[in-house]
Order: C-alpha cells, then structure tokens, then sequence
C-alpha cells in the first residue's frame, strides 16, 4: 500500500518542535516477522524503513535490563530445556549468565534459531551505532516495578549520554515510571493506559510525562484534545490495520506503535 504518512510528527501543546521521535514505531523490532525483543527483529524493522522501536524491558536476578514481554519465559524461548528451574519461572528467577544462553528466535521460525536474548545495552548499542530511537517499554516482573523503573532508567542515562535524542521511557506502572523519574529526571516519560480509569490525566501530570500511549481504540476527537492542550503527546498501539491508522491520523495523534511493518512504509 502507498504510505499513509511521513514521519514528520505533529506541533502541538507545551513540546511544540521539541518532539524528536517519528510517527511510526515498529512494535518489538519488526512486529510478528521475526522473534520480538530482539536484534534480528530490530534489523529487519529497519530493513523496512522504521527508525524507531518499541521493547520491553525487565531485570535478571542480578540486575541486568534485558528485553522480553512475558513475566515468564515459556513462550518466547526455549528455557524448558535448558534451565534447571520451571521455565514459568520470571527472567527475575535467573541471572544473566544463564539466561544469555538461551535461544530466543527458535520458537518465532527456523530461520532464527539461535537468537539469543538480547541486553538493553545491545539494543541501546545498536540505535546509537544507527541513529535509530527506541521506546523502553518498563515490564517489570511482578513486585519489582520500582526497582526495574530506577535501574532501566539508570541505564538508560548512561548509555544515551550525550545524544540528542533520548530513549522515550514507557509503562503501565505508575511505581515504575515513578522510579525512573527520580532516577533520571531528564529521560521522556510515557504514560501506557489500556482503559481511562479515573485520575488518568492527572497521573501522567504528576508523574512529569510527555505523552500517554493509549490502546488505539480509546482515542477520539475530545480526547486528543484533552491530551494536547495538556501540553502532551497521544501515541497509539498496536495498530495493524489501514482503516486504524487512517482514523488516528485524522485525529491528529502523534504516534502509531505497529506490527505491520510490512503494510505501513513510514518513508
């Protein structure tokens, strides 16, 4: 299909021009094309055009960020062979010499086996090494929200130092984007809602977001408003059909997180 739009994003509220990030965001690297959280997904979401992703990230038993969505590790890996523990037991349950062992890509197709999980620090790694921006999405495994939310960002700070577009930190947690504020300041903050409970706006404000990253079927045209004259951005996931992402863009969203980098072209 033609692209439905360029990655210029929109000038509104309080951030106007200050917004860095492009329109399009591909969902774990590359969606469902490759094994998701990790590099091969981001190579091939950047063979697509994108030059923004989205990950997950949560911490080992030793306090390494690493990516992965599911609080456990049965579905994207193939811990059930090889880790003496339950493989429904968290990447929380296991330091990082034990889960860097483990193939990451087999279960995606054979054309991955072998993937292995990658650090956060690769992923910064490789953005930095291509210009790319990434969107950390702070999964903490049950419990640990905080403590994930201060070293993510700690990280974070770290490995981004000194370049002019910054990692956009994510989360449903409020303790975790609580962490992260008071770890590192000056890191963008993204409130995830998948329903609009009471307080909502309010949250984000008091947790010194720049956006909240909606399920795309809660946006309409009052609530774009609300959240820009509230001087914040409006980014949707995870959007995998044309008619969607029509109907957000004509919005006037800031932000679309897909699957399919194969349908939508952001050149």
């Amino acid at each position: 299909m033609a692209p439905l739009g360029g990655s210029e994003p929109h000038a509104v509220g309080s951030v106007g021009a200050s917004w860095p990030y492009p329109f399009w965001i591909a969902h774990r690297g590359a969606g469902k094309l490759a094994p998701e959280n990790t590099l091969a997904a981001f190579r091939l979401g950047a063979q697509h055009g994108y030059r923004m992703f989205e990950c997950d990230a949560k911490l080992s038993a030793d306090g390494v960020p690493f990516l992965m969505h599911d609080a456990t590790l049965i579905r994207t890996t193939n811990a059930a062979g090889k880790l003496a523990a339950d493989a429904s037991e968290t990447g929380g349950d296991h330091a990082w010499a034990e889960l860097s062992q483990l193939d990451a890509g087999s279960w995606h197709s054979r054309a991955f086996a072998g993937e292995p999980l990658p650090t956060l620090e690769n992923a910064a790694r490789f953005c930095r090494a291509n210009g790319y921006a990434l969107n950390i999405e702070i999964k903490p495994t049950p419990g640990t929200e905080r403590r994930t939310g201060e070293v993510v960002a700690s990280h974070a700070l770290r490995w981004w130092q000194g370049t002019s577009v910054l990692p956009l930190l994510t989360s449903f947690s409020h303790d975790a984007l609580q962490g992260a504020r008071k770890t590192a300041p000056g890191l963008p903050r993204g409130l995830l809602l998948d329903t609009l409970p009471d307080g909502w706006l309010q949250a984000a404000l008091a947790l010194g977001c720049v956006a909240v990253v909606c399920n795309h079927a809660l946006w309409d045209s009052a609530l774009v408003e609300i959240v820009h004259a509230a001087g914040l951005r409006a980014l949707s996931y995870t959007v995998n059909d044309e008619a969607t992402a029509r109907r957000l863009m004509e919005l006037g969203t800031d932000g679309i997180i897909t699957d399919r980098v194969d349908l939508f072209s952001p050149a």
